[in-house]
């Protein structure tokens, strides 16, 4: 089966394009105006009030992928440096409508957190804007057979407390892959870095994020995902 890793950034839309029951529930129990700031950011996790700003997919098997970044100029492209990512600048519309081209000729999907998050945004945000997915990421939740969620896989399908469940950054320390969380760069500074126009800086994190994902496939692979197999 050709197996594909992917990953997403999101940001919240800008504040006044929110209407104002979704603003007032956004900020609804701050407690100081530093909490304000920080639950106005709090769009992000949510295909209504959020967007994808980057998109990121990895062929495990030949290490080279794609990265689409947020752009409102013409369409653009570039090579890594180390020609093994192509990453090209569109519109939010434009990197969903080739991720799920790309999708299409893969038959298994791997992520971390994907069935939760990734998934869901990535097709819903697509319906927002009239396109339909190429595929189902959210299939039956006990197979592994198209979508392999590593961390459904590590808490055992939701069995594992909540206090023990891993990021990517402790499953990675675990397993001696390096993170690709830095104390510059994380999931909850991506808004920050987009606002500020660090939006290379949040597409290489990407990047790096489905590097480790794929790493940590390969570990897991024939180690605990045989358990889950019928």
């Amino acid at each position: 089966m050709k197996t594909v890793v992917f990953d997403i950034e999101t940001v919240s839309l800008p504040w006044l394009e929110l209407d104002p029951l979704q603003r007032e529930k956004l900020t609804r129990y701050s407690e100081d105006h530093e909490d304000f700031l920080r639950r106005k950011s709090g769009g992000s996790l949510s295909p209504y009030t959020g967007k994808i700003v980057v998109i990121a997919m990895l062929n495990p098997e030949t290490g080279k992928g794609i990265v689409w970044y947020e752009s409102g100029e013409e369409p653009g492209s570039r090579t890594a440096e180390d020609g093994l990512f192509e990453y090209v600048g569109c519109p939010e519309r434009e990197m969903l409508a080739d991720f799920w081209v790309a999708l299409s000729k893969f038959d298994r999907f791997v992520t971390f957190n994907g069935r939760t998050f990734d998934a869901p945004f990535l097709s819903v945000r697509s319906a927002v804007h009239g396109l339909s997915p190429s595929k189902n990421l959210l299939g039956y939740r006990y197979s592994v057979e198209s979508h392999i969620d590593l961390l459904e896989i590590l808490t055992f399908h939701g069995a594992v407390s909540r206090d023990q469940t891993p990021t990517l950054h402790s499953a990675c320390v675990a397993f001696g892959i390096p993170s690709p969380k830095t104390a510059e760069m994380h999931g909850y500074a991506v808004g920050d870095a987009y606002r500020e126009g660090r939006l290379a800086e949040v597409a290489d994190y990407c990047r790096r994020d489905v590097e480790a994902t794929a790493a940590l496939y390969r570990r897991l692979e024939t180690t605990l995902l045989p358990l889950f197999k019928r």
